[in-house]
């Protein structure tokens, strides 16, 4: 994979796109037979706010159920917002109609998780890349569809005469490019990337990736770059924003997360990311959380990492730490946050 820039600095040109303030998304739990009552919620999201500027890749990394999809979906508006404000290029999105949305959606598309179910098997590939212009009513004539569609393949690195293929025709790898041209389709300025590469083997990830900041370079798209994989955020992401339980915990410029993380939560995970030198490997120690995590039905009080945390102190449960710097030189949520380098963990 072909690194970022060392300094660790956004990308973007500084013109603000996208803007989520305090975002809380709840599920209903819904009990009972024929008449079903409420009987609580999920709090999947609770209270996230981050800023995407042009070209940027933000990465969002947790462990799964921790609420990274449920954020990239709300601010798709595939899930409406309990609360708050998601901005795109200063338009409020919760408040727009359907028709208002679909506009919207030309500048603001998604690739998802799973590359085998989300092509449809029953078209070829030239149908696949080529539904977003029949949806919006673009390219209608069939010879400058068919072509854009061969410019899509060959911008994501496949044959277009391969366009006749269905989707069981091709591998995993080359599925999920197919999803990368169709999203790219519409030449979006944001693309949420929902895990794109964790279904696909270790060997191919490395040509996705690198796919995806060619064509970032070339096309000057930002990203919002969902995974669980910190090696794979550290190439691709000029931010990091680490979640927990559907809070964000820290935040901050790629290398401010990698070379100084501060909260309890960022240094386990970070420890588990194995280090290319044989030598600093052995010396480390893994940091091995205790417990499971908690239902985000009932979380705990204050700090909701509080329970699997070695830090912990009487008052994490009893105040909630605020996401602030605390002379970290970057936001951190934990009331006892203490820089530690990736090798100096454990």
């Amino acid at each position: 994979m072909t690194a970022a820039a060392d300094t660790g600095a956004a990308r973007g040109n500084g013109h603000r796109l996208l803007e989520v303030e305090h975002l809380v998304k709840h599920f209903p739990v819904r009990s009972g037979g024929v008449i079903r009552r409420t009987v609580g919620e999920v709090q999947a999201v609770t209270d996230v706010s981050f800023s995407i500027d042009e070209s940027e890749t933000l990465g969002l990394v947790g462990e799964s159920g921790c609420g990274k999809s449920t954020t990239g979906r709300a601010v798709l508006q595939l899930h409406p917002a309990t609360s708050g404000s998601i901005r795109f290029e200063g338009r409020e999105l919760t408040t727009l109609s359907g028709q208002q949305l679909r506009r919207v959606r030309r500048d603001l598309q998604v690739v998802f998780q799973d590359p085998y179910a989300s092509l449809n098997p029953r078209l070829p590939v030239n149908d696949i890349v080529g539904e977003p212009f029949a949806i919006h009513g673009l390219l209608s004539r069939g010879r400058e569809r068919r072509e854009r569609v061969a410019e899509l393949l060959r911008l994501v690195g496949l044959h277009p005469e391969h366009g006749n293929r269905y989707p069981h025709e091709f591998s995993g790898g080359q599925r999920q490019r197919i999803g990368v041209a169709r999203a790219l389709a519409l030449e979006p300025k944001l693309i949420v990337l929902d895990e794109p590469v964790s279904a696909l083997d270790v060997s191919i990830q490395a040509g996705v990736v690198n796919l995806l900041q060619e064509l970032q370079e070339r096309l000057r798209v930002a990203y919002l770059f969902i995974a669980h994989d910190l090696s794979v955020v550290r190439h691709i992401s000029d931010r990091v924003a680490v979640m927990y339980l559907g809070k964000i915990v820290e935040t901050g410029r790629r290398l401010d997360i990698y070379e100084h993380a501060s909260h309890p939560y960022t240094q386990a995970l970070l420890s588990a990311v194995p280090i290319p030198d044989p030598k600093l490997e052995r010396k480390r120690k893994r940091i091995v959380l205790t417990g499971d995590v908690p239902s985000p039905a009932n979380p705990p009080s204050g700090c909701r990492f509080r329970t699997r945390c070695w830090k912990a102190q009487p008052i994490c449960a009893e105040e909630e730490p605020a996401l602030i710097d605390r002379g970290q030189g970057h936001p951190s949520a934990c009331h006892f946050a203490e820089e530690r380098s990736l090798l100096q963990i454990g």
